[in-house]
Formats: C-alpha cells, structure tokens, sequence
C-alpha cells in the first residue's frame, strides 16, 4: 500500500518533465541583456575598453564636478595622432626624408607637372614662417630634391620645382605612408572610415576658416 502511494507521487513528476507533458513549463529568468560596448569589443577581437576610459573613469571619480566627456573624444584623437606620427616618421625614414622635407615636397608633387610653387604658396601649404621656408628649401635644394627655377611672370621671383629625385623620393615616401595608415584603420570598415572622416571635418572646418581669415 505504501509502495502504490509512492509511485502515485512520482508519476506526475516524471511526467512534467516529458516533452509535451502538459502543466505550465518550470518559470526561467530572462537572460540580462548584452553590453552594446562588449560586443562591439569582443566581435571586434579587442579588448572592451581602452587607455582613455580609464582616464575619464578617473577623473570622474576624482572631479566629479566637472564634465569630462570632451576626453572621451579629443583624448583619443591625440593618442591616434601619436601614432599616426610615428608610422609617418617610419614610412619617411625609409627613404631618407624628414617629415618637413616630405611636408614641401608632397605639397609641390600635388601641383602636378612640372611640380613648382613660389616660396609663398608653399608658406601656406605648410604652415611655416618665411625664414624656416627659406632654410628648407636650401636644405632641400643641397639635397637635390628640388631647384630653384626663374618665375617667368615675375622677373624678381622664383619657383621651388621637384628634382626627378625628389619625385621619385615623395611618390615612394607616399606609397609607404598609405600602407601605414591602412594598417591603422583596419578595425574600422569602408563605411565606418567615411562616417568618421565626416565627424572630423566637421570639427576642423572651423579651424581652417580661422586661419584662411588670419592669413588674408
């Protein structure tokens, strides 16, 4: 008798485990939801935060009166440009230039045929005072990357024109330097790449304006 009653309280259990056993199913926790950071991170194989994080997770800490958020953004544009810098140095080192002697030659080169500019165009081009343009152009006339030409419009002014060694030097240079720069990128897609060079220019327009503005 006590046997019977036994197996009596068993069936039900067994038979609430079956497939298609009826009876409400056993209540479960719904699953917490994904951190759209962490998968971003680990889809990404990289690690989920970064240098800057902890930065501003330490500043919030420490100053919490204060609005870090422009760290989240400009923090890491300078830790990319330290980067950037130093495969540029590497890709220019290569072929025996600095980064200034590529900075005037790759500003000639994009002129196109026959690669010249007046001492004043290439002023502008780099951002430099008249007597450091001087002393470059020497340098690089000294290193026969490019020559001095009479300007033809100008009786009193000259042209800065490539040498064929400079062409050869900042096509090469060039060459090297995008490869570089491709490797830095890789984590980001064709369509990422133009979102954020989108973003950037919207931040450096307002830059450029000023100084178009100051050089006038």
């Amino acid at each position: 008798m006590l046997r019977a009653m036994e197996q009596q309280r068993r069936v039900p259990q067994r038979a609430a485990r079956l497939p298609g056993a009826a009876g409400p199913a056993p209540a479960q926790e719904p699953a917490p939801s994904p951190d759209p950071a962490a998968i971003a991170g680990t889809s990404a194989g990289l690690p989920v935060t970064d240098e800057v994080d902890d930065l501003v997770a330490g500043w919030r800490a420490e100053r919490p009166d204060l609005n870090v958020e422009p760290l989240q953004v400009l923090s890491r544009i300078s830790r990319l440009a330290r980067h950037l810098d130093r495969a540029r140095r590497a890709a220019f080192a290569a072929h025996g230039l600095e980064s200034w002697e590529f900075d005037v030659l790759s500003a000639l080169r994009r002129q196109g045929a026959p690669y010249q500019l007046s001492p004043g165009a290439l002023l502008r081009a780099t951002l430099v005072t008249s007597g450091t343009m001087t002393n470059r152009i020497d340098r690089l006339a000294d290193a026969g990357l490019v020559s001095r030409q009479p300007d033809l419009q100008d009786k009193r002014g000259v042209l800065v024109a490539l040498t064929a060694r400079g062409l050869a030097a900042v096509d090469a240079a060039l060459a090297d330097l995008l490869s570089s720069e491709r490797q830095l990128l890789t984590g980001l897609d064709a369509g990422q790449q133009r979102e954020l060079a989108a973003l950037l220019r919207v931040l450096l327009v307002p830059f450029d304006a000023r100084q178009q503005a100051a050089a006038d």
